[in-house]
């Protein structure tokens, strides 16, 4: 935004220290004036001789003479004082703004590594650098974050791409070659493209928080996320477990539903070869509701866990596998999750697989 010049802060603050100074100034003399001069008479007295005090009497007349110039020269000397006095206090105690406007510019510039940390004692200039030096940091983190997942998204999708093109300039080389063959392998490509680019559509969404807030109840939602999956898992021979109360929480239904199947399917991918158990729960607390998808599998360290709501972060196994996905379940789930103002957690189990827990606030009674 534009902005016509003007007076600096310090200089306003100067002058307002010099103001008030002179003013106090022009009080104290006035003081002066009504509780002392006043009371000096203004003509010579006539008194009895033998009473007549040592030295001179005053009379109000000399007494102003006497005191006005100097009464002027004090209030020169405040005014001084005040300019050059309040010009130095204005500066120092301006100087952390000053740091944190060099700050705000070098971000400006596109350096969010800069941080301002002011030394001191709390107060609001240190409140507010520590609270901008906060900011940064979010903001250098999302910047980052955003940057590997452009990155990562870019070559995620090159790869379909790129494979297509192959299939496309081996069956133009090839006129004989089966073209049922190379559709239904460009049919499994653009299906994960696809599948690729709505999870990517998904994640924007969230990120931006652009959605209604409903009224949820995620034992439902857990309940259709189960039968919707059922099929998938006694295909990998996975069985489920399933208990909870009613958890009420407002939300997007669609988005919450997303989240829960996510947790679902991933729990059935990522589980033992065969036998394996899925325990899906959900439990409320005195402000929350918690939705908590166990399942078996291999057994993970709490850095391996820590990792898997990367984006497009895989583990080993899953790269070998049916239902690989795009690498953005959980990643979707952890994003859905800080949409909702929820935390998410996941836990490594001692004898294998993870314990992943959904914790959102709870829907009040006054909630509409």
């Amino acid at each position: 935004m534009d902005r016509r010049p003007g007076m600096s802060v310090r200089l306003k603050l100067t002058l307002s220290y010099a103001g008030f100074l002179m003013i106090a100034g022009v009080l104290l003399l006035g003081a002066v004036w009504v509780f002392l001069l006043r009371y000096v008479p203004d003509r010579a007295m006539l008194i009895n001789p033998d009473d007549r005090p040592d030295g001179v009497f005053p009379i109000r007349s000399v007494l102003l003479d006497v005191f006005a110039p100097r009464a002027a020269a004090v209030l020169a000397f405040l005014l001084v004082f005040g300019l050059v006095g309040g010009w130095i206090l204005a500066g120092r105690m301006l100087a952390p703004l000053t740091r944190i406007t060099d700050a705000t510019r070098t971000a400006t510039n596109g350096s969010l590594s800069h941080r301002i940390r002011l030394p001191g004692r709390k107060d609001e200039f240190r409140e507010l650098a520590d609270a901008f030096d906060a900011m940064l940091a979010r903001l250098e983190a999302h910047v980052a974050e955003q940057q590997r997942f452009a990155a990562n998204a870019s070559h995620e999708l090159r790869t379909p791409l790129a494979v297509s093109k192959a299939l496309l300039d081996v069956a133009r080389a090839d006129p004989n070659q089966d073209t049922g063959e190379v559709i239904d392998r460009l049919h499994a490509v653009n299906t994960r493209a696809i599948d690729l680019t709505e999870a990517l559509l998904l994640l924007s969404h969230a990120d931006q928080r652009s959605f209604t807030r409903e009224h949820v109840d995620l034992s439902l939602l857990a309940e259709e996320a189960v039968e919707t999956l059922l099929p998938l898992a006694e295909k990998r021979g996975v069985t489920f477990e399933t208990s909870g109360d009613i958890t009420p929480t407002l939300g997007s239904h669609a988005l919450l539903l997303q989240l829960t199947t996510n947790l679902v399917h991933n729990a059935i991918v990522h589980n033992l070869p065969e036998q394996g158990t899925i325990w899906v729960d959900t439990s409320t607390r005195p402000d929350t509701v918690v939705l908590t998808v166990e399942n078996t599998g291999e057994k993970l360290t709490p850095r391996q866990a820590s990792t898997l709501t990367e984006r497009f972060q895989r583990g080993t196994e899953r790269l070998h596998t049916d239902h690989v996905g795009v690498g953005l379940g959980l990643a979707i789930v952890k994003t859905i999750t800080h949409a909702h103002d929820g935390t998410l957690t996941l836990t490594p189990r001692p004898d294998g697989g993870i314990r992943i827990a959904v914790e959102l606030p709870a829907e009040t009674s006054g909630a509409s």
